[in-house]
């Protein structure tokens, strides 16, 4: 599927890499939407269109349960997309809290199992929050072309292989890397089935807290307000944070 991705516009796939700053990103301009799902539960998006008006543009989609950190329409990434080479192509990129997780509705569930049977419209999944955002976002962003392309890196990675299933037909590429797969056996806090116990509490010392609404915070229970987040980390960790927790968020090369 990587091959996918040049046919979207531009070439090359690069390291996820996304620091937050308070410096506008002169070629975009960045949108936050709540984005409704087929059973009612809004997922939050940040949306980045080019200022270049000349031509329609391709939308990249990330769907992460690290935080699309920072908050605030005021507020962008140092960096958009997986490479340079997509923002010189002047994609457009839209990065989305999956469901449960800051500041999007609903209730989280860790890999949240695949429905191939949907017999309702609250029978949802990851393919169908995927569909949906895309479906969404093809149909209201201004200025994109209808061509869609997936990325991740890690529980990212995991989003991307679930968007495949079932896709929405504007969805032309997608490039999962290094995904999470299947705890038990061969990712990290099963060895073959040895539970890795030092590894599962470091990391769900902090990812796993539970909340009651949405919030922009790490280790918050609910945020009616929007405080924006000071760390240069695009995961936007509280002090005290285990360090193998944060590097699994942002690292490109991890397993979780």
């Amino acid at each position: 599927m990587f091959c996918g991705l040049l046919l979207l516009h531009s070439p090359a796939l690069g390291a996820l890499a996304a620091p937050p700053s308070t410096a506008p990103a002169g070629p975009y301009v960045k949108h936050e939407f709540q984005i409704p799902m087929r059973d009612g539960v809004k997922l939050f998006t940040s949306v980045y269109v080019p200022r270049d008006v000349s031509r329609p543009h391709p939308i990249m989609l990330l769907r992460t349960p690290y935080s699309v950190a920072p908050y605030g329409p005021d507020r962008q990434r140092d960096e958009l997309g997986p490479s340079q080479h997509f923002t010189d192509a002047r994609y457009i990129f839209a990065y989305q809290d999956v469901r449960g997780r800051f500041m999007s509705e609903g209730e989280f569930v860790n890999m949240r199992p695949h429905r191939p049977v949907k017999t309702s419209k609250i029978d949802i999944d990851e393919s169908t929050d995927t569909f949906d955002t895309i479906d969404w976002l093809v149909k209201n962003v201004a200025n994109n072309n209808g061509r869609v392309g997936m990325w991740g890196v890690s529980y990212p990675g995991f989003y991307a292989a679930a968007g495949m299933i079932d896709s929405h037909p504007a969805l032309k590429a997608v490039s999962p890397q290094a995904p999470i797969a299947d705890w038990f056996v061969g990712d990290d806090f099963h060895h073959n089935g040895a539970f890795f116990l030092f590894d599962a509490f470091d990391f769900f010392s902090v990812f796993g807290l539970p909340r009651t609404g949405p919030t922009t915070e790490w280790g918050r229970s609910s945020s009616t307000a929007r405080p924006t987040p000071t760390s240069s980390s695009s995961t936007s960790a509280p002090s005290g944070t285990p360090t193998s927790a944060i590097s699994r968020a942002t690292s490109p090369s991890g397993t979780t």
